[in-house]
Formats: C-alpha cells, sequence, structure tokens
C-alpha cells in the first residue's frame, strides 16, 4: 500500500506527462526550436514530473523500481540550473519516446493500487 502523499504526487507526475505529450501531438520536432510558448511549456511539466518525483518517498521509489526515478530527478534539475542551455533534441526524445512509457505506467500504477 503507497502513502497517500506518494499517490497524490504519482498523479502530478502523470497529470504533467499527460499534459505535455498533448503539447507535443502532431508537432515536429523543429517546432521546440521555432515555437517558444511550446518549449517553456513542456520543459514546466518535465519540471514538475521531477519535482514531484523527488518528493516521493525513499520506500515508495524503491518499491516502484520500474521508475527511472534518478534520471527523472535528474533532468529537473538539469532544466532548473541549465535553463540557458537545454539540448533540445534530448528534449524531443524525452517527450517522444520517455513519457508515454513513463505515463504508461504510472496509469498501472495507479490503477492497481
Amino acid at each position: 500500500m503507497l502513502p497517500e502523499l506518494d499517490v497524490v504526487r504519482l498523479r502530478h507526475m502523470l497529470d504533467a506527462a499527460s499534459e505535455a505529450m498533448q503539447f507535443v501531438e502532431g508537432r515536429a520536432r523543429g517546432d521546440l526550436d521555432s515555437d517558444k510558448m511550446l518549449n517553456r511549456a513542456v520543459i514546466r511539466d518535465i519540471e514538475i514530473i521531477g519535482e514531484a518525483a523527488g518528493r516521493v518517498s525513499g520506500g515508495t521509489q524503491a518499491q516502484l523500481g520500474s521508475i527511472p526515478w534518478p534520471g527523472i530527478i535528474g533532468m529537473r534539475n538539469r532544466l532548473i540550473h541549465g535553463y540557458f542551455d537545454v539540448d533540445t533534441d534530448r528534449l524531443w526524445d524525452t517527450l517522444t519516446d520517455d513519457l508515454p512509457a513513463l505515463a504508461a505506467e504510472l496509469r498501472r500504477i495507479l490503477r492497481s493500487r
């Protein structure tokens, strides 16, 4: 059984991932360079995912080993502290490759609780 506060944070992660994926639906990689609002919006959602992940208890993180906690938290830190040098290719890969799998796993976890 997961602590309720951790469940709330997992939902925050899922909500932000879902929103970011909606923002890039039907978009191309170049849109991150040409559409500043899109760029900032998806960065903010990834920051939220990482912030929420960092606040999930260590016990829950250990229990949910299918989630790449250090990578998620590390990306949040990189975006926050390295805001002046964001690798938009890596950002796009995260949005199109990593977030769908993360969202699916979070949905599975939240359904099974």
